[in-house]
Formats: structure tokens, C-alpha cells, sequence
């Protein structure tokens, strides 16, 4: 995420961003809709920045107050379904109705400050939209969490390892030998490739800051509430579809990148896209394998497999049954595949959003009303 001057975002300086006034005489409002140029500049400023600062300790994050929320209202619906009392249909409507609300307001919550802050100044309007931009990607905050996995194990720390992974997994690590550890890692990078860079750019080309905190909401949702297990099996369950229907286009759009960024890292792009087209589906998710196969199938690696999940055993199919096991070079090779495919969802991203800037030149989800 971004470090440079503002002349790098503006090529015109600060002034792009200010009233304009149009053929007819009439004024129009500060934002993209005076320079259709600027989301897209934007897009670029924010990528910059996760790139270089990502997210840093301390500082306020949009997902932490989704995850207040989604606490707050799960235990008034636990709450409610005392009263209700037992069955699966409470705790259906129940979980529906959380994940509606949680969606509905985090949209609702930027799209309002973006539209308050800009009809008061441009100048209070960019910093907001470059930092709810910004901050829907996490590539920055993955690689750093799978280099401290890999120093350890440089290091001949596996117990810091297992716990520095746990910080990025939702299995259970104390149990994972070295090679299960980077198989993790390595499985980590491929599945937020898809959710923390390829799916917000998707949904911030098309509608802006407001519909990528819509997609963000939903996949904070499935991360805290959309599990299998007794506890969220039905309070969960349209948290986790929302999700997964969400992430259909993204998932499979991130294992073609992950294909085309293997041809121009220099590995095995036959392989990614041939074990992407036969193993993809392998999951039980019909999301997280399509990125870990194309991802397997380019390092020439096997992935998945059994885990531990709450002290349970979850039994999963093995992605590349019969490749090698996960190395350190693989981890490297892992994260240079990433950043490679990263340039390439950028790219397409921009495109898509010059798109849809042609069609509305004014668009709503960067706070802005026609």
C-alpha cells in the first residue's frame, strides 16, 4: 500500500478534486465525478500503500468494528433463541437476519461517509475513500505473516512457527510437523489471494469502496460465524452461503491469474491450469480449492489433506496427490506466483472499472449520488 507524494496521485495536483464547473454552467460535487480518472487512481494509490505499509498495529481497521458488530449481534440472537427455544428455524432466521443487517449497515456506513465528507470538502473525501480503499486489501499483512512462519523454520523454531501460522489459519497448529506447516502456509497464500486482493478489487471496480465493504462484511461473517461445527451449523449457514456465492466469480477469475502469473514467473503453468481443471472442485468449499489447485499445479506440490479444526479431525481430499511436499522454496516460489498474479488482477481491474466509469460517470458506490 501506497508510500509516494500526492503528485503521484494526482496528476494535476489536489485541484482535480475540486468543484467543477460544467458546459452548462451548473457546479458539480468533488470526487470521481469530476475526474472520472480518479477511482482508478485511487485503486492504484491503494494497492501502493498495502504494498508497502499494510496493516499497520495501532491504527483503526473497518474489519475489527465488522467483527464487533457481528459479536455484539450474535449474542443478541442467542438471546433471542433462548426465548424461541430449540429447532433449526429460529437459528436459520436468526443467522440470515445477522447477516443481512451486518452487510445492509457496513455498505450503508460508507457510502454515508463518503457521501457526507464528500459534500463538505474534497480534501476530507480523499483520505477517506484512499483508506476504506486501501484497507480492504491485505496482501502486505499475508506475505509478512507467512515470512515469520518461514523464519522460524529457518531458524529451527518450530514451535514459534506453529504459532506465528495460527495468527493466519483457522486450524489447529500445535500439532503440525515442518512440512505440514509450509503446506499451510502455502494453502494460506493461494485462498487470500482470491479473498483479501482479487474479490475486493472485483467488487471495488464495479461499485466502488461501498460495494467492496459489502463483500468484505460478508467474508468477515463466514470467517467468525460460518463454521459446521454444533455451535453455528444453522446460525451460520446463510453467513457461509453468502459467502461462498459471493466468492463464485473471484475464487475461479484468481485461479486463472494464478495460471497466467505462473507462464510469466516461470513455473509450471500446464500444470496449474490442468490440476486447477481437474482438482479444483475437490474441495468441500466451492471456493477455496479452485485457488489451491492452480496453485499446487504451479509449484508441482501437494496440498490439502486432513486437518485439525476445535480438536476435531476434519477429513479433506489431498490437492495433487502424488507431488512433492511443500518446501521453503516453495513458499517462496508461493509468494513470487502472488505478486506476479497481483500486476495481472490489476490490470483487469482497471479495465473493468474504466468500464463501468464510461457507464456511469458518477458512481455511487464511491459515495456519490447522480
Amino acid at each position: 500500500m501506497a508510500g509516494g507524494t500526492r503528485a503521484h496521485i494526482f496528476p494535476k495536483g489536489p485541484a482535480c478534486l475540486a468543484l467543477a464547473i460544467s458546459p452548462e454552467g451548473q457546479r458539480r460535487r468533488p470526487g470521481p465525478g469530476a475526474e472520472p480518472q480518479v477511482p482508478i487512481l485511487l485503486t492504484l494509490a491503494a494497492l501502493a500503500l498495502d504494498s508497502r505499509i499494510g496493516d499497520p498495529q495501532g491504527w483503526p481497521h473497518p474489519v475489527r468494528l465488522i467483527g464487533r458488530l457481528i459479536t455484539l449481534l450474535e449474542r443478541l440472537c442467542r438471546q433471542a433463541m433462548a426465548l424461541l427455544g430449540p429447532g433449526q428455524w429460529p437459528q436459520l432466521l436468526l443467522g440470515a437476519a445477522m447477516g443481512l443487517v451486518v452487510v445492509a449497515s457496513s455498505a450503508l456506513a460508507v457510502w454515508l461517509a463518503l457521501l457526507v465528507l464528500g459534500r463538505v470538502s474534497p480534501f476530507l473525501w480523499f483520505p477517506a475513500v484512499l483508506y476504506l480503499t486501501f484497507t480492504a486489501f491485505c496482501l502486505k499483512d499475508l506475505v509478512d505473516h507467512v515470512g515469520r512462519v518461514e523464519g522460524a523454520l529457518a531458524g529451527g523454531d518450530l514451535g514459534e512457527a506453529r504459532r506465528a501460522l495460527s495468527m493466519i489459519v483457522g486450524r489447529d497448529t500445535g500439532g503440525l510437523s515442518a512440512e505440514g506447516v509450509r503446506r499451510a502456509s502455502v494453502e494460506t497464500v493461494a485462498e487470500n489471494f482470491s479473498d483479501g486482493l482479487v474479490a475486493p478489487l472485483l467488487f471495488l471496480a464495479l461499485g466502488g469502496p461501498v460495494l467492496a465493504w459489502a463483500y468484505k462484511a460478508a467474508n468477515t461473517l463466514d470467517s467468525m460465524v460460518g463454521y459446521r461445527d454444533e455451535r453455528y451449523l444453522f446460525l451460520g449457514r446463510f453467513s457461509a452461503r453468502l459467502d461462498d456465492l459471493l466468492n463464485l466469480v473471484p475464487s475461479r477469475l484468481a485461479a486463472l491469474l494464478l495460471v497466467a502469473g505462473a507462464r510469466l514467473s516461470r513455473l509450471d503453468a500446464a500444470g496449474a491450469f490442468r490440476l486447477w481443471r481437474r482438482e479444483g472442485s475437490f474441495h468441500s468449499s466451492p471456493n477455496s480449492g479452485q485457488t489451491e489447485a492452480a496453485m499446487a499445479g504451479a509449484l508441482g506440490v501437494r496440498l490439502g489433506g486432513p486437518s485439525w479444526y476445535g480438536g476435531q479431525m476434519v477429513e479433506k481430499p489431498f490437492i495433487g496427490q502424488g507431488n512433492a511436499e511443500a518446501s521453503a522454496l516453495s513458499v517462496r516460489d508461493a509468494l513470487r506466483l502472488v505478486r506476479t498474479s497481483t500486476l495481472l488482477a490489476l490490470g483487469l481491474a482497471i479495465a473493468l472499472e474504466a468500464a463501468v466509469m464510461s457507464i456511469f460517470p458518477l458512481p455511487f458506490g464511491w459515495g456519490l449520488v447522480f
